[in-house]
């Protein structure tokens, strides 16, 4: 991707359904043994990788537009192929709910941006606790529930740290189980909050999404369901720190605001406007100036992790010094010394970054990492003198929805060069998982 900095954006954009919750909401359709609609569902490689897996398992999918129906009456293997799990780690959270529906399933370890540790440990504990037999050999997770009636059970399960994909794999087993589930330390993320209520949709009964404390009855059977994905609030994020790099003033919708909080802070602390318009619309204005601030990620409520690149991004041209404190991944900073080929100043110890704002940044050939390290290489060229050129962009078209063409829209000068472009490609992936 070739970006020519210092162009304004200005218009509005739409943001997209949530990548996280997309994925996890597939891998909740098996749970059915009928038709899923899922509506807002972006176009992502991620998403074509999870349909690529149910379609393996024997799950019949049809795409149009946004809309992706699902069903998932036969599953015709409990085994998921290895060359797809490990390219992709929410992949492994299905094992959960082919367990509920099978009574037994094989998931290979999964795979994913190599930005730190995420051990399945949480997950097998947790389903173990349930009744399940799980043994993991020769990088194969395998599990059955021993009895007669192949249905797992309710119990009581403490997560020893808040995970998300633990969280959403083991309601999902639970909601088939016979009896209570209870899962404490749960994560608290929206996008938890999301499958639940595609669950609860489904007939499931579950209860305290979105606290620590999360309490699900278990059911005989679920049934079909028409459902809509919540926005992505870290595209919407994405889009707001393009518009503060770049001076510009945005219209962005539909949006959740109240899944934006710590980020919305953050940019009111660094000299921005940011505007509730209407519901599911926000407004950015520019700052002349931008301020420095420290940033700590934590698990929701706090700080996200997955903003932590981009918004170092725009940290480097704020006045002053600003510390940004990695604590959810340990892996999670190498987009730092891409940044500095642009320009910038920082210095990285263990897992922090201190960050100098410098007057400019400087286009220059850089390569993206993972999937957010991409997108902050992308909002720092969008700021740049000159020409930026980003490798790498198989990390980006993982979690953005055509980020390229919804910023051309927008006025940025931007081009994909040597390949085709990333939407075709998906598209014509997706579409031919139908045949």
């Amino acid at each position: 991707m070739q970006i020519w900095g210092g162009h304004p954006l200005r218009g509005h954009v739409k943001i997209s359904g949530a990548k996280n919750a997309a994925l996890v909401i597939m891998a909740g359709a098996l749970l059915c043994p009928g038709d899923c609609r899922i509506r807002n569902v972006p176009l992502l490689a991620d998403v074509e990788r999870m349909g690529q897996v149910l379609s393996a398992l024997g799950v019949r999918l049809t795409r149009q537009g946004d809309i992706l129906d699902i069903n998932a009456s036969e599953i015709k293997t409990s085994k998921a192929p290895y060359e797809l799990v490990t390219q992709l780690r929410a992949s492994f959270f299905a094992i959960g709910a082919i367990l509920a529906r099978l009574g037994v399933a094989q998931m290979p370890l999964p795979g994913g941006c190599a930005i730190g540790a995420r051990p399945v440990d949480l997950h097998v504990r947790g389903l173990q606790a349930m009744g399940a037999e799980v043994q993991i050999e020769h990088g194969i997770c395998n599990a059955y529930v021993p009895g007669s009636s192949r249905r797992l059970q309710g119990a009581k399960i403490y997560l020893d740290i808040a995970s998300v994909g633990a969280t959403e794999n083991l309601m999902m087993a639970a909601t088939l189980a016979e009896g209570e589930t209870i899962i404490e330390n749960a994560a608290r993320e929206p996008e938890v909050v999301d499958l639940a209520n595609f669950c609860n949709a489904m007939g499931a009964k579950i209860k305290g999404a979105g606290t620590s404390r999360i309490i699900i009855e278990g059911v005989p059977k679920l049934h079909s369901v028409d459902y809509s994905i919540i926005p992505d609030r870290i595209e919407a994020g994405t889009f707001l720190l393009a518009a503060a790099i770049t001076r510009s003033e945005l219209l962005l919708s539909p949006v959740a605001p109240e899944h934006l909080i710590p980020v919305i802070a953050k940019l009111r602390d660094i000299g921005v406007t940011i505007i509730e318009e209407k519901p599911e619309h926000l407004r950015i204005l520019p700052a002349e100036t931008l301020k420095a601030t420290d940033i700590e990620t934590q698990y929701h409520p706090g700080f996200p992790t997955d903003m932590q690149a981009p918004f170092m991004a725009l940290l480097t041209l704020a006045e002053g010094d600003s510390v940004i404190n990695e604590s959810v991944f340990e892996n999670r900073l190498r987009h730092a010394s891409e940044l500095n080929r642009l320009g910038a100043d920082i210095r990285v110890k263990g897992n922090a970054a201190f960050v100098r704002g410098v007057p400019k940044l400087s286009g220059a050939p850089v390569l993206g990492t993972d999937l957010r390290a991409s997108a902050a290489l992308v909002i720092a060229g969008l700021a740049a003198e000159g020409k930026t050129t980003i490798q790498g962009l198989q990390h980006l078209d993982r979690g953005y929805d055509r980020l390229d063409v919804k910023l051309q829209q927008l006025g940025a000068k931007i081009l994909r060069v040597g390949e085709a472009s990333a939407d075709s490609e998906i598209a014509s992936t997706i579409s031919s998982l139908s045949t």
